[in-house]
């Protein structure tokens, strides 16, 4: 590929080059870093951290055991003084956090930057071209993460994938965070999952919800912030999107900006302690929960989760969380996902070959685009278990540039050599 005849500069090469900052890239960056590769990691908005930041994420929900979650969780509440093992967002101190392990990693980063399309030699990724106010820009690199949360680099390389629900397609709805102040703590309640019923004088809030809010939105879900009187909202909701399209994002982050004064008046109207609530900010990033599930070398299914499988070949470990499946046609849960009733109370494991394409050489997948079902998704998808992807996938990365082998050609042992718990 000529970058000069076709308009695009050649900015350089790299070892590796993970893409989206995320908790799944965020993981990677670091730790290829860390392992003394040269890495540059991009992103497409004006900060780091995606939905946990850009997109004001309450809290961390799952667990995972692998290490780099808990450094971050713990550097991020040694920061406002909170228990080092608390779930808690806050969003700018976190961002702050991740600038500082991405330094300390000598990780390049590029923000405000798209990419735009991949260099391929055959069936194997070479880097990726960008476009950002510097026009178009190309990067090589030895292997690639794609921690995108779509799978933009897994989809302009020719990787196999499907979307959504494997029988029509369908996908999650999308959801605008928000939070409002005015709280009164002492009083309000924090229903936290789709099947938690409150009670009222007025009735039922989850019911009250359903009947009162413009559809699609009608569920109540309340989480206390870092500040006091500060409650972050995740009830804004709207089906039918494809979060690989700009003309769905845009009318899905319409919509959920038209539904944010109504369910400030339900609020202030039927849920005790939001009585004198108002808007205080909301999210920069609309929250995409689902669309491309890419082919791997191996397919996580709900059947692993639900008999907690221990992989041999195992790079993510002691994963946990529920099928967390919102409702594909309207508010609240989807028939078949279980959120507070989930019955599977042990961690399972993932394997290496969720993360490398079936076909696809130079290229590695992290965060909710790895091999699975759209069941299993559900539970994976949870930003702790992220970053245990992003985790394993920098290790890969790294190992795969330092022996001069293909990313499916390093081992889980190898791996787990240097990320076992």
């Amino acid at each position: 590929m000529d970058m000069k005849m076709n308009g695009i500069q050649n900015k350089g090469a790299y070892d590796v080059i993970v893409v989206g900052s995320g908790p799944a890239g965020i993981a990677a960056a670091v730790n290829a870093g860390r392992m003394g590769v040269k890495t540059l990691l991009i992103e497409s908005q004006g900060r780091l951290g995606g939905i946990a930041t850009a997109g004001y994420m309450s809290h961390w929900t799952g667990y995972v055991g692998n290490k780099t979650y808990w450094e971050i969780l713990k550097r991020s509440n040694d920061k406002y003084g909170t228990d080092s093992d608390a779930v808690q967002i806050e969003p700018e101190l976190l961002t702050i956090t991740y600038v500082e392990m991405l330094e300390e990693a000598n990780v390049d980063c590029l923000l405000y930057t798209m990419v735009f399309d991949v260099i391929m030699d055959g069936d194997c990724v070479k880097g990726v071209v960008c476009c950002n106010k510097n026009g178009l820009t190309a990067y090589t690199a030895k292997v690639v993460v794609d921690a995108s949360g779509d799978g933009d680099v897994a989809y302009k390389s020719g990787a196999e994938f499907f979307k959504g629900r494997e029988t029509d397609g369908k996908m999650q709805p999308t959801t605008l965070m928000f939070k409002v102040g005015g709280v009164d703590m002492e009083k309000a309640v924090f229903p936290e999952s789709f099947e938690t019923l409150v009670p009222t004088k007025k009735g039922e809030l989850q019911a009250l919800a359903k009947k009162i809010l413009p559809y699609p939105a009608g569920h109540v879900l309340l989480y206390k912030s870092t500040i006091d009187g500060i409650v972050t909202c995740n009830m804004t909701n709207v089906t039918d999107v494809d979060g690989t399209k700009a003309e769905d994002l845009t009318r899905a982050e319409f919509a959920c900006r038209k539904q944010m004064l109504p369910i400030v008046a339900f609020l202030r109207e039927y849920v005790p302690g939001y009585e004198n609530c108002y808007i205080v900010s909301s999210a920069s990033l609309i929250g995409v929960r689902e669309t491309r599930h890419f082919k791997g070398v191996k397919v996580l299914t709900e059947q692993d989760i639900m008999e907690a499988k221990q992989f041999d070949d195992a790079v993510v470990y002691d994963a946990y969380f529920n099928f967390d499946v919102h409702n594909i046609t309207g508010a609240g849960l989807d028939k078949s996902g279980c959120q507070k009733h989930f019955t599977q109370t042990k961690g399972y494991t993932i394997p290496y070959g969720c993360l490398v394409p079936e076909k696809i050489d130079g290229l590695l997948l992290s965060g909710r685009n790895i091999s699975g079902t759209h069941m299993a998704h559900s539970n994976f998808r949870a930003m702790p278990i992220c970053a245990g992807l992003g985790e394993a996938a920098g290790i890969a990365a790294a190992l795969a540039v330092k022996n001069n082998k293909k990313v499916r050609e390093i081992t889980a042992r190898e791996i787990q050599e240097l990320n076992a718990i």
